[in-house]
């Protein structure tokens, strides 16, 4: 197994079997119940793993903990030229790129953990930059659907406030922290920690329903189009399934019910209907397009929801690596 096909689920249970069952034991100790769940089943599935493989896994965990512990002590410009002796400078942006999210991850916990219509009710009169900070600290999934149920006056403001955050103070961050959240106290040390950014609402518009979505993209193409291109870009949407190879698609429906596939190819674009369609077993594409021929008033609505089901399933399929998404130009994927 190539040390690129693993995921981080993998690598972190490749890490736990390097450092023994003592040293082990000690880790699980600052784990939850669910992630010494996860962790245990994944060391349990894992495959044998060359030693060139593993070898490069803990060099990569060793690289991360090194990173973090100079960012902690000399901040993060300390850090950068640090690390870029050490490692090299793209080795480096990478070590740092992939902490920033587990930084951002240590503040507004209460915010992750708490129902979406609390943290609605608790936004509803706050200022769009608040509430697009607080959104880029929630889970994208929250995020979206707070952003579905926000007034069209303050929608697409908000989007743009997440697309433009880039870095902010901890000082700033623990201010609105401590207001929404009292007992939350603990703050990051670094100088600044990375928020937002067009990543991130890309991320959330993958999550928000197709109507939110039309909405936000017709009325930020008339207002900022180079914005809404470079959103779209980082987006998979259900028409970009003409881009998957093969594999991929055969991949995906294995996971669809072939009822939520009727539906969502009911107003499909040709090109998708046809990709999907040929990578079917001859049995199956006979029963869909049987339920499509024989579907009737069927809303549209149904058509976006069952689309957009499709499109999370393709996403948890490339979130977990066993699918590849190509995205924007340059982004070639090699076989």
């Amino acid at each position: 197994m190539a040390t690129e096909e693993l995921t981080s689920a993998k690598k972190a249970a490749a890490v736990i079997v390097a450092l023994g069952a003592e040293r082990a034991s000690e880790v699980y100790k600052y784990l939850t119940d669910e992630e010494v769940e996860q962790l245990s089943l994944e060391i349990a599935k894992l495959d044998r793993l060359s030693p060139e493989d593993m070898q490069a896994t803990v060099e990569d965990f060793y690289g991360l903990c090194i990173t973090q512990k100079v960012i902690n002590e000399g901040g993060v410009l300390y850090a950068k030229d640090v690390l870029e002796k050490a490692f090299g400078q793209q080795q480096a942006t990478s070590f740092m790129e992939r902490l920033s999210k587990s930084l951002r991850s240590k503040s507004f916990e209460f915010v992750r953990k708490a129902d979406a219509k609390n943290i609605q009710m608790i936004l509803q009169n706050e200022h769009p930059q608040t509430i697009a900070l607080i959104l880029s600290y929630a889970r994208s999934d929250q995020a979206a659907q707070i952003i579905a149920e926000l007034p069209r006056s303050i929608q697409l403001d908000v989007i743009k406030r997440i697309a433009e955050l880039d870095r902010v103070s901890p000082e700033m961050i623990k201010l609105v922290e401590t207001t929404l959240e009292k007992r939350f106290s603990s703050i990051i040390s670094s100088d600044q920690v990375e928020v937002g950014g067009v990543s991130y609402i890309a991320e959330i518009m993958n999550r928000v329903d197709r109507a939110t979505e039309k909405y936000i993209f017709d009325e930020l193409g008339e207002k900022d189009a180079a914005l809404a291109d470079e959103i779209h870009k980082l987006m998979f949407v259900f028409e970009d399934i003409a881009n998957l190879d093969s594999m991929s698609v055969q991949r995906f429906i294995r996971e669809v019910d072939t009822k939520d596939l009727a539906v969502a190819l009911k107003s499909a674009n040709e090109n998708v209907k046809q990709l999907i369609l040929q990578n079917m077993s001859s049995r199956m594409r006979e029963s869909v397009e049987q339920d499509i021929q024989f579907l009737h008033n069927i809303r549209m609505k149904d058509v976006e929801e069952a689309q957009q089901k499709i499109v999370g399933v393709i996403r948890q399929l490339e979130e977990s690596g066993e699918i590849v998404i190509a995205r924007g130009e340059g982004d070639e994927i090699l076989a």
